[in-house]
């Protein structure tokens, strides 16, 4: 099972107790699911492609209206015929009036309205990605300024989504993780919402890890080159001109290195007597570097 489908059977469950939030949300699902003919014998369809949406319609018609269609009936959804709404079923008139499908901000004057409204807008045409994969959340309608409304809905919630066109459709959608955990809870999926906080988390945790891992690597191979390069110096001056040319202090250093080429700057100050800190042990390798440099120049110019 997915995770968007999780989302949508979580709020299939969340029925408005209140009759305004009841209309708001069919509002939605008929403006983003169902096909509306207006003339002069109004009907409704709606297809068994989107069951998540037909479930919902069926409850809310039900308790909003008290009407009951066998055409709901789950074990009929795998039907390609879609199921229909018109006066011979139900007083269609007065429910595409309650709806304002034309007008839809004359029903939404109360919060609760607006997340209900936008929650039908997510059953009927939403999709959420699984939080384990990547993070992104879009609604599809197939006309513009259904797509303002929404963008302008959840920016009420401090949300801004994003818009785009894909094919026939326009495409409101958000891909920041907080902006989505945000989403989930203005449609009242707060069970999905805490799902993809623990997600969130699993996978910050993971990145911190794979950050702090590399991090550790890069250092090692820095430590290596830098030791390697300080061995090949102390060697060229032992060939050259032996280490008995250096001063004692940096003598000390390079015999030091030889014997512990594995060793850390920290750890190499202990070696030496009396024992020198990290600083210490980086300026007296760094002179003997700089000894070294000095010599290769002299050979290039012999």
């Amino acid at each position: 099972m997915s995770f968007s489908k999780d989302v949508k059977d979580e709020l299939i469950k969340l029925v408005p107790n209140e009759n305004h939030c009841r209309i708001a949300e069919l509002s939605a699902l008929f403006s983003f699911y169902a096909k509306v003919e207006k003339g002069p014998e109004k009907r409704v369809y709606f297809s068994r492609d989107n069951s998540s949406a037909l479930r919902k319609c069926f409850t809310l018609l039900n308790k909003t209206y008290n009407i009951v269609t066998d055409g709901f009936r789950e074990n009929e959804e795998k039907s390609k015929t879609p199921v229909e709404l018109n006066g011979k079923n139900c007083d269609i008139e007065r429910i595409l009036k309650d709806l304002s499908l034309d007008a839809p901000l004359e029903i939404l004057n109360k919060d609760c309205c607006k997340r209900a409204y936008l929650r039908g807008a997510f059953l009927a045409a939403g999709f959420v990605n699984d939080p384990n994969k990547g993070y992104h959340f879009e609604i599809l309608s197939d006309d513009l300024e259904k797509t303002k409304l929404l963008t302008y809905l959840f920016s009420l919630f401090n949300i801004i989504p994003k818009h785009s066109v894909r094919k026939r459709y326009n495409v409101t959608y958000v891909k920041e993780s907080e902006s989505i955990a945000d989403v989930l809870s203005v449609l009242g999926a707060h069970k999905s919402m805490m799902e993809l906080a623990n997600a969130r988390i699993v996978k910050d945790v993971r990145n911190s890890v794979n950050r702090r891992n590399n991090c550790d690597m890069a250092n090692i191979s820095k430590a290596v080159n830098a030791a390697s390069k300080q061995i090949e110096d102390i060697l060229l001056i032992d060939e050259l001109v032996g280490l008995d040319a250096l001063p004692d202090n940096l003598k000390e250093m390079a015999e030091v290195r030889m014997e512990h080429p594995e060793s850390s700057f920290s750890e190499l100050g202990t070696f030496l007597d009396p024992q020198v800190g990290k600083s210490g042990v980086n300026h007296r390798l760094r002179k003997i570097s700089e000894f070294a440099e000095d010599l290769r120049n002299e050979r290039k110019t012999k």
